[in-house]
């Protein structure tokens, strides 16, 4: 399965507002300097992540992006499914029915089971995703960082960019 690079994107967007101060906002373009990436490809992953409530939108030349709600309320399944949609990853469009000398339809009655075995493990990936919060993430991510390396770049970034807005 391959997911596209604004998962990526709005999971590590998500994790970096994670970091901000109470009313503060990051610009989209501020995020994505930080993270290397096209402004405007981001930017709709934003607008994504927004429409699904998990970034709340402060409009105006000092406006930006801040999370809707806390991290551990922010499943990486929440952010997939808001850049992705919702739609399985397979989609069966029963190939088995097509080609030359094709079967009755008493022969298709049954789902079938490649079908079936994606379906299957669709649930267990979402169910993965769905359990694994921002938070967990974050922590886990402390836990690694064991010279502090990659927290005091967040921070440093941060220092600079952060708008304070009232909240």
């Amino acid at each position: 399965m391959k997911l596209g690079d604004g998962v990526e994107q709005a999971i590590h967007s998500v994790a970096v507002l994670a970091g901000l101060s109470d009313g503060g906002v990051l610009s989209a373009a501020a995020i994505a300097e930080f993270h290397g990436v096209s402004p405007s490809y981001l930017l709709k992953h934003l607008q994504a992540l927004s429409g699904a409530d998990i970034l709340h939108t402060v409009p105006g030349p000092k406006g930006g992006y801040r999370l809707a709600k806390a991290t551990k309320d922010i499943s990486l399944l929440d952010i997939v499914l808001a850049v992705e949609g919702p739609e399985p990853a397979f989609r069966c469009s029963e190939i088995r029915q097509r080609g030359p000398n094709p079967l009755p339809a008493r022969y298709f009655t049954k789902p079938c089971q490649v079908s079936a075995a994606m379906l299957r493990a669709e649930r267990a990936y979402r169910a993965e995703l769905a359990k694994t919060s921002i938070a967990d993430i974050l922590t886990e991510l402390a836990a690694d960082d064991d010279d502090g390396g990659i927290a005091a770049r967040g921070c440093a970034f941060l220092e600079i960019h952060e708008r304070k807005t009232a909240r």
